[in-house]
């Protein structure tokens, strides 16, 4: 714990009920003792531990590595008792031990697994020796259901040995001897029934002297009385001294046990130490997610900057009763090195003040705080408060006499690493002379370079914080007609304390409230209402400002819109121009490969088709070479390329479709004219003269001969013999 900072302090900000709020989380009783137990961290790096902790715990609830369970059960007693020489403790404690040992071995191996991702964690977890000793230890002697094994010692497990023999034996010699009875009618109907742990015959009351045994007991009509047969009591005596047997060994093996264990009673501590840790982080990150609160920016420049703040206690009252909570934004440094709120009361001055103050204390103590990731803050040495009517009866102190001796205490304590917070500071006494003596005090404050917040009433105290360089007025604003509060901080601006129109609103009557007024120094009267007014005008220049900041953002989104927009279009542009150039390009190699190939069917020279082919390919593989590629450099570009790219091969999937339906219908068209062709060939017939050609041949011929389906051709130079199907007709002959 911080020495500097104080338990009045503490209970100043209501820090208990923080840690009651955080013990709520925890999962054992012991863990909110701890909590019950949490000081503001005095050493550095203990204090950033801690918060790191909390903060990686945190951080897991969003990630698939969940922290492991790390319950556990209360063993400081046992432990305590196992470290007393020749004694021992029970199984159950011995169990409890077990399961706390392989909790933590557990927690050990998981963050070493990740210790990337738990920094902190794996860092303490190593503090802690892994063994599997004692949890093998006792499960080798113990079973799960608390017994302690059959060969947990050789004399044992013959003593349990031996006692199931005489069970057995005890069960037939009572069985025979409910059978004997039963033979004789000399049971009740319910025959047997079981006293002291002991089976008993159920005789009537008329034939007890007929039954050999030891009489137990008897009904409470008297009618039934119960007896031990006589054939088992032997037995029963033998099993009674085996069953005192087997306590004796089971107590000199769970001392042998403990004889095994006792040196791992400093590591059974630590075991335990480390859980409730765990326990108290995990309830602090907890109630860090419960009220949204983060890790903010710690630096080593003095300074505090806590961006929409809440007061964590206001803000979970308001939750429960659906209220929103106002958040505050304040910054302490160098240059604004003291503020002073002022205004009128139930505006918000004090909340705000304690606001800071207790987040400051909560982030010091190792739990996160509820404020904007933006946030940043620094670790003070010294935190003091000085916060409402400490009246002390019991010393018998008046209100001022007190703060006069909690400002001596400060002018002690602070120095430059001290945050002070005074709220109606100077009152108790004589405005004039209390003012005078408050701006003394706070003129040594500032001088000494401490930070602090205080909130006042009196007119002299926000005077001099316009005229001390690094010391700021602030003030609590107010809605200027119905003079309800907004409760929301404005710095650089003194309050007016509204004091004859609250007085006007709350129905005090206008002619008192005037009398009031003359009684009052004119001056007061009208640098207060000077204020005031200066109030009123910087309330109607924030609302315009707001209207004004929410129509440039409005105007902004706008043009970022439209500038979206023309890249989109500009975007679709350069794609239509990339692939009408494509297409082009497609198209004049369409025209040359068509050109290539009507050439071919109308000459039939494949060595010549062949030779044109390579030599245009040859020609455009050229042409690409020499250019050179033009790879995108931007993101924008590659982006730009991207989308063109997938447009293109939209288009040329389009087009392979729509030319493949094309194609399948020429084939279609081919097919009937062939067909047709094919019909009328072979209806029509053949004459001498006709000028005919061979299907796939070029030369053409008149026929001389015709012989049923064969017909003569004659070239001219040669003639040659063929059937009618192969001919194709080019002319008729004449008549």
């Amino acid at each position: 714990m911080s020495k500097n900072i104080s338990e009045k302090t503490l209970q100043d900000l209501e820090f208990t009920t923080v840690l009651q709020h955080v013990a709520e989380h925890c999962i054992s009783g012991l863990g909110k003792e701890e909590v019950a137990q949490i000081k503001p961290i005095e050493n550095r790096k203990s204090l950033f531990n801690e918060l790191h902790l909390v903060n990686e715990y945190l951080s897991s609830f969003q990630s698939e590595n969940r922290i492991p369970n790390h319950g556990f059960d209360n063993i400081l007693e046992s432990v305590k008792r196992l470290a007393i020489e020749n004694s021992f403790i029970e199984t159950d404690a011995f169990l409890k031990i077990a399961t706390t040992s392989l909790t933590v071995n557990e927690l050990i191996k998981f963050f070493k697994k990740l210790n990337t991702q738990f920094p902190t964690f794996f860092e303490l977890s190593q503090q802690i020796e892994f063994t599997t000793f004692v949890d093998d230890e006792i499960k080798q002697i113990i079973d799960i259901s608390g017994e302690v094994k059959n060969n947990a010692s050789p004399a044992l497990k013959q003593i349990r040995k031996d006692i199931n023999n005489i069970r057995g034996k005890i069960g037939a010699s009572f069985s025979s001897a409910l059978s004997r009875a039963i033979s004789a009618g000399h049971l009740d109907d319910i025959k047997e029934t079981v006293v002291d742990n002991q089976r008993v015959l159920a005789v009537s009351a008329m034939y007890r002297k007929k039954v050999p045994g030891s009489l137990l007991g008897s009904s409470k009509s008297g009618n039934i009385v119960y007896i031990a047969p006589q054939a088992t009591l032997a037995y029963a005596r033998e099993f009674q001294n085996l069953v005192y047997e087997e306590k004796q060994e089971v107590v000199k093996v769970l001392r042998v046990l403990s004889e095994s264990i006792r040196p791992m009673v400093t590591l059974l501590k630590a075991y335990f130490t480390f859980l409730i840790h765990i326990d108290v982080v995990g309830a602090k990150a907890k109630y860090a997610q419960e009220m949204d609160a983060i890790l903010p920016k710690i630096s080593k420049e003095k300074k505090i900057y806590f961006k929409d703040a809440y007061h964590p206690i206001l803000w979970k009252k308001n939750k429960q009763q659906n209220v929103k909570t106002i958040s505050q934004s304040i910054e302490l440094n160098e240059r604004q090195q003291v503020i002073v709120i002022s205004g009128p009361n139930a505006g918000g001055k004090s909340i705000t003040l304690k606001t800071i103050g207790l987040l400051q204390i909560m982030l010091q103590s190792g739990i996160l705080i509820p404020v904007d990731e933006r946030s940043q803050t620094y670790i003070f040495d010294t935190v003091l408060t000085d916060i409402g009517d400490n009246q002390s009866i019991e010393n018998q102190l008046s209100t001022y006499s007190y703060r006069l001796k909690n400002m001596r205490y400060f002018l002690r304590k602070c120095n430059e690493n001290t945050l002070f917070l005074i709220d109606e500071f100077g009152t108790g006494s004589d405005p004039e002379l209390g003012g005078a003596l408050a701006e003394i005090f706070l003129e040594e404050f500032y001088h000494k370079k401490a930070f602090g917040i205080i909130t006042t009433h009196y007119s002299n105290l926000k005077v001099l914080a316009n005229e001390l360089e690094n010391v700021t007025n602030a003030n609590m604003q107010f809605d200027e007609r119905t003079l309800e509060p907004l409760y929301r901080l404005f710095i650089g601006q003194a309050g007016s304390s509204f004091t004859f129109e609250v007085a006007q609103k709350n129905g005090i009557p206008f002619s008192l409230i005037n009398k009031a007024k003359k009684r009052v120094e004119t001056e007061k009267i009208r640098l207060d209402k000077t204020i005031s007014n200066l109030q009123k005008e910087r309330n109607r220049l924030q609302k315009n400002s707001d209207k004004l900041e929410q129509q440039k953002f409005k105007g902004q989104e706008h043009l970022d819109s439209l500038q979206e927009k023309e890249d989109k279009v500009q975007m679709k542009l350069a794609g239509f121009q990339e692939l009408y150039d494509k297409n082009q390009k497609m198209l004049s190699l369409g025209r040359k490969t068509n050109e290539l190939l009507n050439k071919y069917f109308q000459t039939n020279n494949k060595k010549e088709f062949n030779a044109n082919f390579n030599k245009w390919v040859t020609a455009e593989k050229t042409k690409h070479l020499m250019k050179s590629p033009e790879n995108p450099k931007t993101k924008s570009e590659k982006q730009k390329a991207k989308v063109v790219e997938k447009q293109i091969k939209e288009v040329i999937k389009k087009v392979e479709k729509e030319v493949l339906e094309k194609v399948v219908e020429v084939r279609k068209e081919k097919k009937i004219e062939a067909a047709k062709v094919a019909k009328e060939k072979s209806e029509y017939n053949y004459k001498i003269n006709d000028r005919v050609r061979i299907i796939d041949s070029n030369s053409v011929g008149t026929i001389d001969k015709i012989d049923k389906k064969n017909v003569v051709i004659n070239y001219g130079f040669f003639t040659t013999k063929t059937s009618i199907l192969n001919l194709e007709l080019v002319e008729r002959a004449k008549k």
